[in-house]
């Protein structure tokens, strides 16, 4: 039932809202919502008693009671790749990605609220999985993408039945697009940036690490970020399993050398980036830009004694092809993290720490 629902919150401001109500940003600032929830560390979590699903970590979610959407994302295994590190099989997921956690959330969300569509905008991984579960939802779908975006990626959001709107110019000409559309009556905007929801949905990837190590983490938990969507539902889990006394790892952030925002605002002792040109990379899942989210995202690597490491398009390319060559064929956005600390990375950039990375997509 929606009056049981976390309402939203503003991080710069302070502004409240409810869920049932709310704009799709803050009214004040227009910035990106957090969540007013925190699960009570008190209960039990057993989640080899769950569903197998991202259900099964219910009593850490913010949708309580029955849940209704779900492709069985989540539990992909893990693999080792070095001595200290391991892969976690992403593309294990229903669409090959991460991002079917938060898109989940967001589904299920929107199933509660009843809107006549959802909206949503994407280059490619995050349109896809929520197509995928706006599908499963029964939810009338649209997505926004930027000019450019892979054939594969956009037929699959349409097999799915979303309408695919293909805008003009590059990611932010597409966000923009969506956003736009997302201010007229009837419209959910699942955004995997601005809603906090999906960020609770990508947390329980974290959870999943902890399960699979036996109630433990890593010393490390390498991410790429873009937009910062895994890296701040990592950062979510990771505060939340130290209340319940669970060690909590560093955080690792890796971008394309082409496109740095937050490596560069990093480096410089920054609390805010400086938007950067849109240049061509590889790993185009995580060029972007200006985040709506590098406040937090630096804030979140440097609160856990973590760093950004950058990779030139070179090593991403040589990663690709080294996890091809251990069985392992990955989309280049997905090999950022083993082109920064896989066997090309220059000196020891993970310390002698264990560390867990995610593997994405399959193009």
């Amino acid at each position: 039932m929606t009056h049981a629902l976390p309402g939203y919150v503003c991080p710069e401001d302070g502004t409240c809202a409810d869920v049932r109500t709310a704009p799709w940003c803050c009214p004040v600032c227009g910035g990106p919502w957090d969540l007013d929830f925190a699960p009570d560390p008190a209960t039990a979590l057993d989640p080899a008693a769950g569903p197998n699903s991202l259900w099964r970590y219910a009593p850490a979610l913010p949708l309580p009671g029955a849940f209704a959407v779900s492709l069985a994302e989540g539990h992909t295994p893990m693999v080792p790749l070095a001595e200290r590190v391991h892969a976690k099989l992403d593309f294990m997921m229903p669409t090959l990605s991460f991002k079917d956690r938060g898109a989940a959330m967001l589904a299920e969300l929107a199933r509660r609220l009843a809107p006549e569509r959802v909206v949503a905008d994407s280059s490619g991984n995050a349109g896809t999985a929520v197509a995928a579960y706006c599908a499963r939802a029964g939810l009338n779908c649209e997505v926004f993408v930027p000019e450019g975006t892979s054939d594969g990626k956009t037929e699959r959001m349409r097999a799915h039945g979303a309408v695919v709107r293909v805008v003009p110019g590059g990611r932010e000409a597409a966000a923009e697009a969506a956003r736009e559309a997302a201010d007229q009556p009837g419209v959910f905007y699942a955004s995997h940036v601005f809603n906090p929801y999906f960020l609770h949905g990508t947390k329980t990837y974290v959870y999943e690490v902890w399960e699979e190590l036996g109630g433990r983490l890593p010393q490390a938990l390498v991410v790429p970020v873009g937009n910062g969507t895994l890296l701040l539902g990592a950062a979510l889990a990771v505060e939340e399993l130290a209340r319940r006394g669970v060690r909590p790892p560093a955080l690792i952030a890796v971008q394309a050398e082409a496109v740095a925002p937050l490596a560069e605002a990093f480096a410089a002792g920054a609390e805010d980036v400086a938007p950067v040109e849109q240049r061509p990379t590889l790993a185009e899942g995580i060029a972007i830009p200006a985040p709506p989210r590098a406040r937090q995202i630096l804030a979140a690597v440097r609160k856990s004694g973590g760093t950004f490491l950058t990779v030139p398009e070179d090593r991403l390319r040589k990663a690709r092809q080294d996890l091809a060559r251990r069985g392992l064929f990955v989309e280049p956005t997905a090999a950022a993290c083993w082109a920064a600390v896989g066997p090309d990375a220059p000196g020891d950039p993970l310390q002698g720490r264990t560390a867990v990375l995610p593997l994405c997509g399959s193009k």
